[in-house]
């Protein structure tokens, strides 16, 4: 399965959670539910992923978390904001970096339809 096709499909299972929930929960609840749509499409699926940062060669583990790692290859960040910043993006870039992936979802579940929610960023640049 390709990139595209992979977040094709996340795209769809977070679209179902909004239908199903809507918005204005908290993150916690769609990371569950996003979490149990996916594997149960047959996606492999680590929640809560340690990521830890290394400075000067020596392992730094400060809590850093990636909410969802889709097939080892798609990083999602879950957001319920009011609008998603900047500073959401640059969370997202940095998780790509640390772990060394070029692809990640930044999903804001608290609009009123979810594609209005989700940004593609890949590598060092952004893509709606």
């Amino acid at each position: 399965m390709t990139d595209n096709e992979i977040t094709q499909n996340i795209i769809g299972a977070a679209i179902e959670v909004h239908k199903n929930l809507g918005p204005g929960l908290l993150e916690s609840v769609y990371e569950i539910c996003l979490y149990k749509e996916l594997v149960s499409k047959g996606f492999t699926v680590k929640r809560q992923l340690g990521l830890p940062v290394i400075y000067k060669g020596e392992k730094c583990d400060l809590g850093f978390r990636i909410d969802l790692l889709v097939e080892n290859k798609v990083v999602i960040e879950l957001k319920s904001v009011d609008a998603l910043n900047d500073i959401h993006i640059a969370q997202l870039l940095t998780y790509l970096k640390l772990s060394e992936l070029n692809l990640g979802l930044l999903i804001n579940f608290n609009v009123t339809k979810l594609v209005d929610g989700v940004k593609r960023v890949v590598n060092n640049f952004e893509e709606e």
